[in-house]
């Protein structure tokens, strides 16, 4: 589906969005990817909604990718006796593995690796970082604090721990098994919650075994100080800004933002920026002013793709979200200022041949009146390429796989439009003109640039870069086989 955007827009599914009427109604409003939170419902739940994704896909034949966001490990503090309870600034407050119930003293926190990587001065977060807690003293069982912040502590409240790395995987079991069935239903990405390190990501991609990209979720201040590690073995990025705005002051948060962006970006790899967008949107038809800013600046920045999460999973108001980030998207992509910036922030990458060529591409279409570049790609590894140059002309993707082509849906800027297997060039020439015509891209009287590899369906192959007619009798007689 054309858009008039190059930002992908990625909607989370959830109560108020689970018909098919609904999810058809999101995607022409502008959805591009849609988010599965594995940390709420069931699976046939979540089976019905890849269904329903599918069945709108091919009724609009329309690629549309599907990520699945899975949960990560959930710590937890244990329950209290006497109900909620009210820690004030100064007093003590102890944490153990005593399962009895808590009081103003002392609540069981039953995770013992968390009291294995504890040191005097570290930090304990409860609820979202409302109460924080500075261990003064700790053991193999216990933790002795002193209470910095605060407030109302209750029944199962989770805890961050972001001064210390946790020896603890980013699959808990219940990640595993949600990975191994979303992988069977065809997911195309898969995002990982609570990445510290690497070797997280590696457990993850063994187990997806090529079924599903995976898709680093950056929440902890140990995954931004890893964070070239971690960019390197992932697919693609999200920028989770909730967690990592409780573990961090929140002043941090906006120049991580920009520099884990611009990283993605130099890597070819798609970031997706997320986290309270819209936040507001979840009971009012209207965003707020602050909200829009932060959407602009995220698309000013390059972001591959922004996110909705409550806002169309829960809020009252999906389609005007999506909506929303839609038409913000087109204003700031037509504002002058945005070039500017886009082009001011190109990191020359150029250590293949394919940099190059993508790179020659991205050039020519920009001196020369070239309405689409047109990248045949097997992996997909081309069209990011293209990507992360950020033309100015539409990248269309032209690819021989599915899977292909529902991954490229997170890239920025790219249309993604089967083909058959090519054998020859000339044909791929012709396969490409008629894509950019269909889509509305160029007419007859147009050029577009092909990229492509020869010989064809070879992975890393990019080697050829013609400027081509979108008519087809010029390219018949003119081209070479």
């Amino acid at each position: 589906m054309k858009r008039n955007r190059k930002i992908k827009i990625v909607a989370t599914l959830g109560p108020a969005s689970s018909t098919y009427e609904m999810i058809r109604a999101l995607h022409e409003a502008g959805a591009d990817v849609f988010r599965l939170n594995m940390s709420h419902g069931s699976h046939e739940e979540i089976e019905e909604k890849h269904k329903i994704i599918r069945q709108v896909e091919k009724d609009l034949d329309s690629p549309i990718a599907i990520l699945a966001d899975l949960q990560g490990p959930k710590l937890r503090v244990g329950t209290f006796a006497d109900g909620p309870q009210d820690l004030e600034w100064g007093e003590t407050f102890r944490l153990d593995l005593d399962p009895t119930p808590g009081d103003k003293k002392r609540v069981c926190l039953p995770h013992p690796e968390i009291f294995d990587a504890l040191e005097p001065g570290a930090h304990l977060l409860v609820n979202d970082g409302k109460i924080r807690l500075r261990v003064e003293d700790c053991g193999k069982d216990h933790a002795n604090c002193t209470v910095v912040t605060g407030g109302v502590i209750s029944d199962r409240k989770g805890v961050n721990v972001p001064d210390v790395v946790l020896p603890l995987a980013a699959l808990s079991e219940k990640d595993r098994r949600d990975l191994e069935f979303v992988c069977s239903l065809g997911v195309d990405w898969l995002a990982l919650s609570f990445v510290q390190r690497a070797k997280d990501v590696w457990e993850a991609r063994e187990l997806a075994n090529g079924r599903a990209a995976i898709l680093s979720k950056i929440e902890k201040p140990a995954a931004v100080e890893s964070f070239d590690e971690i960019l390197e073995v992932s697919d693609g990025i999200m920028v989770a800004r909730g967690d990592l705005g409780v573990e961090l002051p929140v002043q941090n948060v906006p120049p991580i933002q920009k520099r884990l962006v611009r990283k993605c970006r130099a890597a070819a790899k798609p970031v997706i920026v997320a986290t309270q967008m819209l936040e507001s949107m979840i009971e009012s038809p209207m965003p707020t002013r602050a909200e829009v800013s932060d959407v602009s600046n995220a698309i000013y920045e390059g972001s591959d793709a922004i996110m909705l999460s409550a806002e169309s999973a829960a809020g009252e108001y999906p389609i005007e979200a999506v909506s929303t980030m839609d038409n913000v998207a087109v204003e700031v992509e037509g504002d002058p200022t945005y070039r500017d910036i886009i082009e001011a922030s190109r990191k020359a990458e150029r250590h293949s041949v394919a940099d190059g060529i993508v790179a020659a591409a991205r050039e020519i279409a920009e001196t020369t009146d070239i309405k689409a570049i047109c990248c045949f790609t097997s992996s997909g590894t081309t069209a990011t390429k293209v990507s992360r140059e950020r033309p100015r002309v539409p990248i269309i993707a032209m690819t021989s796989s599915r899977v292909t082509a529902r991954r490229l849906v997170l890239s920025w800027g790219t249309y993604c439009v089967m083909t058959g297997e090519l054998e020859r060039f000339k044909q791929a020439v012709v396969n490409a003109a008629r894509a950019t015509r269909k889509g509305g891209f160029a007419d007859e009287g147009d050029q577009i640039v092909v990229t492509a590899g020869v010989p064809f369906n070879i992975p890393g192959t990019t080697n050829i870069l013609r400027v081509a007619p979108c008519d087809e009798r010029l390219i018949y007689s003119t081209d070479p086989e």
